[in-house]
């Protein structure tokens, strides 16, 4: 059983006998707090009906984020938030998730630093995809893009 020792800029020595190894320390640590699941799609009318069947219903007014290149509309109701996206254009930044035939793509989670919770993704592994941008469903705060190790992809959204 590895001994949980000292931190050493910022990661955690873990002794295992005479070796020492340094991990970065879990996201887990600082305030994330989970916001929504990104649904891809290509019809907000037809999977708005079917997720009304789980007790979904549209939060808010659809908005369209030129940066992004796509249409947006969140449902709230019987689980987590969910974002609807839809492409504003063919092909577009869903185009490869759809022909794929992945509809839930992305785990979105507010960030107190979006700056160090990006860093912290890049020192265990993950890919940086894009952002920060300013999020036009989100009131202008920034989001990052970072794709894990294991290929799920996540969104860092900042908290002002």
């Amino acid at each position: 059983m590895p001994d949980l020792g000292y931190r050493q800029g910022g990661a955690y020595a873990l002794r295992f006998g005479h070796l020492t190894m340094f991990t970065a320390p879990s996201l887990s640590e600082r305030t994330l707090r989970f916001h929504h699941i990104g649904v891809a799609c290509r019809d907000f009318e037809s999977e708005e009906r079917h997720f009304a069947q789980l007790g979904y219903r549209p939060e808010s007014s659809d908005v369209f984020d030129p940066i992004q290149g796509v249409h947006i509309r969140f449902l709230v109701g019987g689980g987590p938030r969910l974002e609807l996206l839809r492409n504003h254009t063919e092909p577009g930044v869903l185009t490869p998730w759809l022909r794929k035939g992945v509809r839930l793509y992305h785990l979105a989670y507010e960030t107190p630093d979006i700056a160090a919770s990006s860093r912290q993704l890049a020192a265990a592994g993950a890919k940086h995809v894009s952002g920060p941008v300013e999020a036009v469903a989100l009131g202008g705060r920034f989001v990052s893009f970072h794709l894990l190790a294991n290929l799920t992809m996540i969104e860092l959204i900042s908290l002002q």
